[in-house]
């Protein structure tokens, strides 16, 4: 539908009662209010990280909305009939693919708006355990390195959108890469002291982070699923934990800490903060931005390591 004639909809609405209803209480028909039609061009992301990086580049020249809310669980989320209405409704959709939102490709079928992968471009790592096995791991975003490659592709997605503004685009698209550049400089540096430093966590979300930062990563399982944490998972990672001498364990918002809290009891290892990867906090919690998700998983964990 052309966006004149859906924007055209937002119109005054007369809500009519039913005959039963008038007679049985006298019910009169009153129009109900025309709520502010938002003129700016509509880009819906598939979870609340891309809404916020996208809404960041865009600087406030088209609205960005999440298809899940904040805390929901990306991989097997089920889609809505009023998702569906909003996608209609877009004029971009913005994911993140390497098989991330294992029910976007479904999703995307019953829509006709275009859209953009951001994970595009990038190298992936691959995954060696569980029925993942040879796949690319989806988390790219969670080292700033690849997250720059998800920058560029979203500025290079709404200049093409709104080309009117493609100067401001890229001025803000260069800025958020300038702190990813400085957040894992930090990072480096907080760790650098370390002799093999060795992440474990609940889900293998952090595999591009270990590769950029020079890190061992460990997790008991690969990629969220609807069995976590099986015995043979578990006993895996404790010799690993064991083996290793880590100090610390983590495990991410999204998911039950039950599991890790086995290997923390069975090794002795502390665990530490909850770190953040499929979904922002809302806006008064730890990390209602991209850039603040990145910059509190990476000191959480660099304090974990170095305790």
């Amino acid at each position: 539908m052309p966006q004149s004639e859906r924007r055209s909809s937002w119109g005054i609405r007369a809500v009519s009662c039913s005959a039963v209803v008038l007679l049985l209480t006298g019910c009169v028909a009153h129009a109900a209010p025309a709520p502010d039609p938002d003129e700016r061009l509509l880009v819906l992301t598939t979870f609340s990280v891309l809404a916020d990086l996208a809404d960041t580049v865009g600087g406030g020249h088209v609205r960005v909305e999440s298809i899940t809310k904040v805390g929901a669980e990306i991989h097997g989320y089920e889609p809505t009939p009023s998702d569906l209405v909003r996608a209609q409704e877009a004029d971009l959709i913005l994911d993140n693919g390497l098989g991330l939102e294992r029910w976007f490709k479904r999703f995307l079928n019953s829509v006709d708006a275009p859209h953009v992968v951001l994970s595009d471009g990038i190298e992936g790592v691959e995954i060696r355990s569980g029925d993942y096995t040879g796949r690319a791991n989806p988390h790219a975003w969670m080292s700033p390195v690849a997250a720059q490659t998800y920058v560029d592709n979203t500025v290079d997605a709404l200049s093409r959108l709104a080309p009117e503004y493609t100067a401001e685009f890229e001025h803000n698209g260069r800025e958020l890469n300038t702190e990813l550049g400085g957040i894992l400089a930090s990072f480096k540096k907080d760790i650098a002291h370390l002799d093999d430093p060795a992440l474990v966590s609940c889900e293998g979300a952090f595999s591009y982070l270990a590769r950029d930062a020079g890190l061992e990563e460990a997790f008991i399982w690969p990629v969220n699923a609807d069995s976590e944490g099986t015995p043979r998972q578990i006993r895996r990672l404790i010799d690993f934990v064991q083996e290793n001498r880590v100090p610390t364990l983590f495990c991410e918002s999204t998911v039950n800490p039950s599991a890790q809290e086995q290997v923390a009891l069975a090794t002795g290892a502390r665990l530490g903060g909850t770190l953040y990867v499929d979904s922002l906090s809302a806006a008064d919690g730890p990390v209602p931005t991209f850039l603040d998700l990145l910059r509190y998983d990476l000191r959480t964990i660099a304090e974990g390591l170095t305790r």
